[in-house]
């Protein structure tokens, strides 16, 4: 009889599922619950850039493109950085089109690690790191960030982290789950910690374009970081196109290189009929991501403004579609209060403890959905919270 246990790697066997999707799932049994659980816009993929999809479906453009992906749409990737970001990066050597932004973590993590090696990541944050890079069989280092420091990461958190062993850190910023970002001082602080080191940043830019009040700076634009940079984003979250699947990698000639020949052998390509929809998207919507993110603001001020209403400490995000309202007055634990909350109001929201041990105390509630859906949940989470401060 064959044991599976002694076959299956370990490691991975031993990475517990998604903090996010539990809740979502239950939700989505009971029917009748609203949940602000999952990151996904509430928009629909503008009607050009699905348009141009349809067209090149039945023009028969359904073959493999390049590996690294279409060259048109690598030239608009590129004019696209240096238009928003004034970051300059080669179509033909520096750029990279993947199956969504978590194919771009998942290669530039594998490309640099090794057993024994260590990955810094800022905590609270998306809840794929730390796995990802635990599949490497490499360690993942967290720093805790704190709300009083508006979750940013400081030097001295950096600096305190950093051993022999380190190989990368991941920033991400626009932050999942926090609405944290790092301004061009940030950046710089950080920037003086890193230069005479052997480390490579990761920067997870997914959220570069919803950023409200301040425009997104990268860290590859800091002097000294470029050349330590790789740079990742898609179209997911900034295009509504999170079903098409597809993301980029920008950076170094010899890093992006190595994760291309890694694409290639897994991949091939990522999607031929994504790819062309993409490039209409790149060149013609950024009208489009303007209204999305006008409308994402009003929702965050809604979002924000009816926390403190409740009496709840609610740091102000100033990026990407996320709050993270403390829960800390009520006295349960954010398991506890996701998990009451869900069976007395049927509304879900995602535990702070998801995202890192430093999310404890905290909870992620999405606004990327309608204001009808929004103002209805906060109804109930304002009603279910008045009852426990």
């Amino acid at each position: 009889m064959i044991n599976y246990e002694e076959l299956m790697v370990k490691r991975i066997q031993y990475v517990p599922p998604s903090g996010i999707r539990k809740f979502f799932d239950i939700a989505n049994e009971m029917g009748d619950a609203i949940s602000l659980g999952v990151g996904e816009p509430d928009f629909d993929t503008p009607w050009h850039i699905r348009e141009e999809a349809i067209y090149t479906l039945e023009k028969g453009k359904t073959i493999y493109t390049a590996n690294a992906g279409l060259l048109d749409l690598r030239k608009e990737i590129c004019a696209y950085m240096k238009r928003r970001f004034d970051l300059t990066y080669s179509p033909a050597k520096q750029t990279l089109v993947t199956v969504g932004g978590s194919e771009g973590i998942d290669l530039a993590l594998r490309i640099l690690l090794e057993l024994g090696d260590e990955v810094l990541i800022p905590e609270p944050c998306y809840v794929a790191y730390a796995p990802c890079v635990i599949f490497t069989g490499a360690t993942p280092v967290a720093i805790p960030t704190k709300a009083e420091n508006k979750f940013k990461l400081t030097p001295e958190e950096l600096n305190q982290y950093i051993t022999p062993k380190t190989k990368a850190l991941i920033l991400p910023y626009p932050n999942n789950p926090t609405g944290a970002i790092m301004e061009q001082e940030d950046l710089e602080k950080i920037a003086d910690v890193l230069r005479e080191k052997n480390i490579i940043v990761i920067s997870d830019e997914i959220y570069a374009e919803l950023t409200y009040g301040k425009k997104h700076v990268s860290i590859a634009s800091i002097p000294g970081m470029y050349e330590r940079t790789i740079v990742l984003s898609g179209f997911s979250k900034t295009y509504a196109m999170t079903g098409w699947r597809l993301g980029y990698a920008l950076g170094p000639e010899p890093l992006i290189g190595l994760m291309t020949k890694m694409h290639q052998f897994a991949i091939m390509c990522a999607p031929t009929t994504s790819q062309y929809a993409a490039v209409e998207a790149m060149r013609n919507g950024d009208e489009d991501v303007r209204e999305m993110r006008k409308s994402y603001d009003q929702r965050r001020r809604f979002m924000i403004e009816s926390f403190y209403k409740m009496g709840l400490d609610c740091f102000e995000p100033e990026g990407a579609f996320y709050v993270f309202p403390s829960i800390q007055k009520t006295g349960m634990t954010s398991e506890e209060f996701c998990k009451v909350l869900l069976q007395e109001e049927k509304v879900a929201v995602v535990p702070g403890s998801a995202f890192g041990k430093s999310g404890e105390g905290f909870v992620r509630c999405s606004y990327a959905y309608s204001i009808e859906e929004l103002k209805e949940a906060l109804t109930r989470i304002a009603r279910f919270v008045s009852k426990r401060i």
